[in-house]
């Protein structure tokens, strides 16, 4: 997610971002070898469960609660259709097609997919898609929009109250600093595109439509007031709060705790967890090793709901060149080395 801030306009142009050359001197453990965990590690992954695993619980608690009264299957339905359509638009829309460009579309589907990643209210989405290159070209350095471990002004320390603070900053606390400067220049494909513009400056619009719709749909299902208030209630603020804090586990969390299969000069991780809540975005580590894959979850078992749209899409004619890292090349790069740009082999999938 990006700092909720207005359009930028279209005549901001830069150079164009370049491909993050990784540095060689990072260490990292080697194939087979495994570091015990320290005591702080230990408590550091039971707060990462926690932070993600609470407020889904508790959400889950407030609709058991609520049920026959201000929660009831109209609001259900609509939770879910809301939540899971803006997801599509964030992994499927924002990330994967205007971020990384892993497979393209129409203009029409492409306007779709920005307008239902508009509607999670994460932000424009060439500020958003900006900031996440820029992400990717500094990880886990000083130029990190985001990271947990690193900000301008160096390390964020050691010890547990440090990496709490890394935490904060990381899932949500970056979103509250100065307006990132000097983004043009990650950003001139799309600033050139009059899809993407379109989508950029209609933001606020798209956001708004984003409460309104949930909440006609309920009013017209109830026949009633209080019915759309639910609405915008449930498939409205609720659905942003839910959506929001999945996205920014994958800022935070997928930086701290998980596994890390491939070597990629930051500290991504591949989080199983934060892998199902957030449509295969979890499989982190895989995606900062092959950047402009369409597809994140690697192996046959890590749940990447989002690749597989992407291959209906293409399967009736939607999408097509979408861009797949080679299977050798993966078995290669496992716990050897980061993958460039350059080892994605474009291909569209049959």
């Amino acid at each position: 997610m990006t700092q909720l801030q207005s359009p930028a306009p279209a005549a901001d142009l830069a150079d164009s971002t370049q491909a993050r050359v990784f540095p060689a001197g990072r260490p990292h453990a080697e194939s087979g070898t495994k570091t015990p965990l320290s005591p702080v590690e230990v408590r550091l992954r039971i707060v990462n469960l926690v932070a993600v695993i609470l407020p889904v619980v508790g959400l889950a608690i407030a609709i058991a609660l609520s049920w026959g009264t201000a929660f009831d299957w109209v609001q259900f339905w609509i939770f879910v259709a809301m939540t899971y359509a803006t997801s599509v638009g964030i992994t499927v829309g924002y990330h994967r097609l205007f971020t990384h460009q892993s497979f393209k579309t129409g203009r029409i589907l492409r306007y779709v997919l920005g307008a239902l990643g508009s509607m999670a209210v994460q932000g424009a989405v060439i500020e958003w898609s900006g900031a996440h290159r820029k992400h990717h070209q500094h990880s886990d350095e000083e130029d990190d929009p985001h990271s947990p471990h690193m900000h301008p002004g160096g390390s964020w320390g050691s010890g547990i109250r440090a990496t709490i603070h890394g935490f904060w900053h990381a899932h949500v606390g970056w979103l509250f600093g100065q307006r990132l400067k000097g983004m043009g220049r990650y950003t001139p494909d799309l600033r050139a595109d009059r899809v993407t513009c379109a989508v950029n400056t209609q933001f606020y619009w798209l956001a708004l439509a984003g409460l309104i719709i949930p909440a006609a749909v309920a009013g017209l299902i109830t026949l009633s007031l209080s019915g759309a208030l639910l609405g915008l209630l449930w498939g409205g603020l609720v659905r942003i709060l839910l959506v929001h804090h999945i996205t920014w586990s994958v800022n935070s969390v997928c930086h701290l705790w998980g596994t890390s299969p491939f070597r990629t000069g930051d500290r991504s991780r591949n989080n199983a967890i934060v892998g199902v809540l957030a449509l295969g975005e979890g499989w982190h580590n895989n995606h900062h090793a092959f950047p402009t894959s369409a597809r994140h979850g690697l192996s046959w078992w890590q749940f990447d709901p989002s690749y597989l749209i992407i291959r209906g899409l293409a399967a009736v004619g939607l999408a097509w060149g979408v861009r797949t890292p080679d299977p050798a090349r993966v078995l290669t790069n496992r716990n050897v080395r980061a993958a460039t740009n350059a080892e994605i082999t474009a291909s569209a999938d049959e």
